[in-house]
């Protein structure tokens, strides 16, 4: 298939701009025109160097290792990609990032002014040839009592360089029909010109409706990571699986990073909207026998090194009697 880069995609964009509000109405327009009418945009650099180098460490410092315990991390649901969830708990960057002037104008036009933040969450893709994330569209609603295609936006930003396993889309299948797995047989019925891979820097930013058919390329040849916000009318009843799963759960924030938010930046992150919320919750699932194993012994290891404590106390008391 031939695919399309960014530099292509973008060519007709004005570039350069770091401040939303530099951006005339009517280059606004050809933005939010773009989204409309292709399903996807890329936009200029939303972020400084100084903004995105604190975002990259602070994400990295969550893939060392497995969350666990009282150990920060990231969480393994699949063989090759590690999740961070709950990213705006991480730096500033992030907070800002999703309620940054120029996403808001975009989306606002897109989706009205009763959406909301409703996930924001990433990935470190591993190396791989296999196709483990194919074309499809996000299905995130109630299908069988929602006829209505409702409309999604993630906004899309890539923390590392991709040039190989980058985000592929097919330009103007948005809106259509309700999302779901498209096999690669219905693929290949779509004119070649129509489908675009968003190779791109870090910093790389684009919006895109979730109904319209992308993936994840493959072959990916070197680790990517990139973070994901879905932006959503959150009273529209959700699908059996995210409940179960409590997927669009209230946002997790973090106070330090809360202080400089209009009324409107509230409302986007969900302040004081309980509509997902679910009292109480637990995921009901089996617990893993590793996970049985690994929380066994480190039980084991609490219990020794308390009778290691008490014996070295008594012994200082021996010693000073």
């Amino acid at each position: 298939m031939v695919m399309r880069n960014i530099n292509e995609f973008t060519k007709n964009l004005a570039a350069g701009r770091d401040d939303a509000a530099t951006w005339r109405a009517a280059e606004i327009d050809v933005l939010a025109a773009e989204l409309d009418s292709s399903g996807i945009v890329v936009l200029p650099n939303l972020l400084g160097a100084e903004q995105l180098r604190q975002m990259q460490l602070a994400f990295e410092s969550r893939l060392r290792r497995i969350r666990w315990n009282n150990f920060d991390g990231y969480l393994k649901t699949e063989c090759h990609r590690h999740m961070v969830e709950d990213v705006l708990l991480l730096d500033q960057g992030f907070v800002d990032l999703a309620v940054h002037p120029l996403v808001k104008q975009i989306v606002t036009r897109y989706l009205g002014t009763d959406y909301e933040l409703t996930e924001a969450k990433g990935w470190k893709s591993l190396p791989t040839r296999r196709d483990f994330h194919g074309w499809h569209g996000d299905a995130w609603y109630d299908q069988t009592t929602e006829k209505k295609i409702h409309r999604e936006i993630k906004l899309a930003l890539y923390l590392t360089d991709v040039s190989t396993g980058a985000f592929n889309f097919i330009k103007g299948s948005h809106g259509k029909q309700h999302p779901r797995l498209v096999k690669n047989q219905e693929v290949e019925n779509f004119d070649r010109s129509r489908l675009v891979e968003l190779t791109g820097a870090a910093g790389t930013a684009f919006l895109f409706d979730t109904s319209g058919i992308h993936r994840q390329g493959v072959p990916m040849l070197e680790p990517r990571q990139a973070i994901f916000y879905n932006y959503h009318d959150p009273r529209v009843r959700l699908q059996q699986e995210d409940v179960s799963y409590y997927r669009y759960h209230p946002l997790l924030l973090n106070a330090a990073f809360l202080g400089r938010l209009s009324r409107e930046d509230q409302r986007i992150l969900g302040f004081g909207n309980k509509t997902n919320l679910q009292s109480c919750f637990e995921r009901q699932t089996q617990t893993p026998l590793a996970f049985k194993a690994s929380s066994a012994v480190f039980d084991a290891q609490l219990r020794v090194r308390e009778l290691l404590d008490r014996i070295a106390a008594r012994l200082r008391r021996t010693f000073h009697s």
